[in-house]
Order: C-alpha cells, then sequence, then structure tokens
C-alpha cells in the first residue's frame, strides 16, 4: 500500500481545500491510500531555539510525513500568497536544517479558491519552497481550481465529491504521476546532494 498524507493549508473548518482533498480518494491509483492530516492549528510559531526538543504537536506532524510516501498539499491564497500556517508547518517539517523529515519527498501541490484564479499564486511559491527544500513535485496538469465551491458536492454517506469532469481527470492523472513518483524514489534522487553533504560533515 502506498501511503499519502495530506496537508491543507486552511485551518477554517468548511475549507474548500480540505474538502477538495477528502474528495480524492475515488481518483487514486489502487493501493494508495490517502489520509487527511489534522491538527496544522496546533502548532506553535517555529522557533529554532525548540529545535532541540519540540513539542508533542511538532512530533507529531513530523512523525506523519517521515511514515508517509508521498504528501499532497493543498493551499488557498491569501492576499496573494500562501497562508502562514501551511509556511509554519513546513518550516518545523524541514528542520534541522538537511536533517528534516520533509526532503526527498514526492509530492503534489494544489490550489483552491473560490475565485476565478484558483490560487495559483500561492500554487506558484509553494511549488517553489518545496523544490528548494530538496522534494519532488509531481508535474502534469496544473490543479489550480477556480470557483472550487461549484466543483463540490455531497452523497449520500460521502461527505465531499468532485463533481467537475475536467478536474477530476486532473487529479486522476497527477495522482497517477505520485505513484510513479514513489515507485521510482524520485524524491530521494532529488533529495541526494543535500543527503550527501550532510553525511560528509557528519564525517
Amino acid at each position: 500500500m502506498t501511503r499519502i498524507l495530506a496537508i491543507s493549508g486552511s485551518l477554517r473548518a468548511e475549507s474548500f481545500n480540505t474538502a477538495l482533498l477528502h474528495a480524492f480518494q475515488p481518483f487514486a491509483p489502487e493501493g494508495m491510500q490517502i489520509e487527511v492530516y489534522k491538527g496544522l492549528d496546533e502548532l506553535p510559531h517555529f522557533n529554532q531555539d525548540l529545535e532541540a526538543n519540540p513539542p508533542a504537536s511538532v512530533m507529531r506532524l513530523r512523525d506523519a510525513i517521515a511514515q508517509a510516501d508521498g504528501l499532497i498539499i493543498a493551499t488557498p491564497e491569501y492576499n496573494r500568497s500562501l497562508p502562514g500556517v501551511l509556511k509554519n508547518a513546513l518550516d518545523w517539517a524541514s528542520r534541522p536544517y538537511a536533517q528534516g523529515v520533509l526532503a526527498g519527498k514526492n509530492v503534489v501541490a494544489i490550489s483552491a479558491s473560490p475565485g476565478a484564479q484558483g490560487g495559483i499564486r500561492a500554487l506558484i511559491q509553494l511549488k517553489s519552497l518545496l523544490r528548494d527544500l530538496s522534494n519532488y513535485v509531481v508535474s502534469g496538469p496544473e490543479i489550480s481550481v477556480p470557483e472550487v465551491h461549484t466543483r463540490l458536492g455531497v452523497e449520500a454517506d460521502v461527505q465531499h465529491v468532485l463533481t467537475d469532469p475536467a478536474t477530476a481527470g486532473m487529479v486522476t492523472h497527477v495522482l497517477a504521476g505520485l505513484q510513479d513518483a514513489v515507485d521510482n524514489d524520485l524524491g530521494g534522487l532529488v533529495a541526494r546532494p543535500l543527503n550527501n553533504w550532510a553525511a560528509s560533515l557528519a564525517g
């Protein structure tokens, strides 16, 4: 089984990005299990003084990322940028430098918004940050979902359903790309120079 951890950058109870992540499972390849993470609101502001003895909420996030074969990260766009709570989570997951659990992960990055541009500015920033942190970001159709509230619905016994065929098709192809990246350890290849450098420092 391929374990995928999905992280939403929105804390809102009725978040469209969180709802979108919950709707992804039917489009995943056989054997891929997607779990939506809960607890970003429990993280303190990143403080390097706490790296040696991080709070329990940080350890829970790090453990969840470490145990996942890949990630799906969804971001809303606030003030033309990714939200601070998501940046904070990525800071905690990527530290200590060259020792964090985030580097080398295979990641699908998406954005969604009720607006006409789908949070594309935040998505561009998120992808750039993930690459800088030595992750493999799956390419393919850009999943930046505009007017997302018109593309989600509910059905009996299912809380969130992706109703737009075009978006569903893109999700299917990108999740297949994520499975390929996991199978071929593309994230590990991306992170290899960083890991080798860190090992050389350790002697």
